[in-house]
C-alpha cells in the first residue's frame, strides 16, 4: 500500500546539532569588518586601515592578522605568528591554574567538656590549617543531658574565637543545628 503525504509528514529526522564554533580569536579571512585597526608585528600602530589592505600587509610580513579586540569599534588586529600566539596563551593560562589554590574546609570535632590537653591539641592542627590557608569549621557535638548545657558550648566555641582572633576572622557565627553547634573561622 503507498504511503500517502499525510504519513511522510510525521516523520521526523534526529537534530543535527550546529557546527561548533571554533575556540579563540578570530584569524586572517575570518575577520568581519571591513575596517581595523592595525598592529604590525614591530608593534608600530598603522591607525584604520581597510581589511584587504592589513591583510596584504600580514602576508607580505609572512605572518597572520590576528583579532585581538573584537568588541572595540574598529576592532583591534595585530600581525603576528598565529601557532606561537596561541602556544604562549596555552602556556600562561596552565601557569594560571597551577598557581591557583583551592580554599579547603577543614574540620576540628570537640564535646563541650573536652580535656585541656586535648583542647590544645586541637588548637595546634587549627593554627596549622590556618598557615595552610584552609577554612576551618569547629563542630562542637553534645550528646545526651549535655544539650542541657549548651552555655558550656558557647563558652568553648568564644573562646576559640578569642584565640584564633589574631591569625583567623569569624565567617559564620556559631549556631545549633540539632545536636551540634558549628562556627567556620577563615585565616586573615
Amino acid at each position: 500500500m503507498p504511503a500517502t503525504t499525510e504519513e511522510f509528514a510525521a516523520i521526523r529526522r534526529p537534530h543535527r546539532a550546529p557546527p561548533p564554533t571554533k575556540g579563540g580569536p578570530r584569524i586572517n579571512d575570518e575577520i568581519a569588518a571591513r575596517q581595523v585597526q592595525l598592529i604590525d608585528h614591530e608593534g608600530n600602530n598603522h591607525g584604520t586601515v581597510p581589511i584587504d589592505r592589513a591583510l596584504a600587509i600580514a602576508l607580505e610580513a609572512g605572518l597572520d592578522l590576528v583579532e585581538i579586540s573584537p568588541n572595540n569599534d574598529p576592532p583591534v588586529t595585530k600581525i603576528l605568528d598565529y601557532g606561537r600566539f596561541k602556544y604562549q596563551s596555552q602556556k600562561k593560562a596552565a601557569e594560571a591554574r597551577k598557581k591557583q589554590k583551592t580554599v579547603e574546609i577543614k574540620e576540628i570535632k570537640m564535646r563541650p567538656n573536652i580535656d585541656v590537653h586535648d583542647y590544645d591539641v586541637k588548637m595546634r592542627s587549627v593554627r596549622r590549617f590556618f598557615e595552610e590557608g584552609d577554612k576551618v569549621k569547629v563542630t562542637l557535638r553534645f550528646r545526651g543531658r549535655e544539650m542541657a548545657h549548651q552555655e558550656l558550648g558557647m563558652k568553648l566555641l568564644d573562646r576559640v574565637k578569642e584565640e584564633t582572633a589574631p591569625i583567623a576572622k569569624v565567617e559564620a557565627e556559631p549556631r545549633l543545628e540539632g545536636r551540634q553547634m558549628t562556627m567556620v573561622l577563615a585565616p586573615r
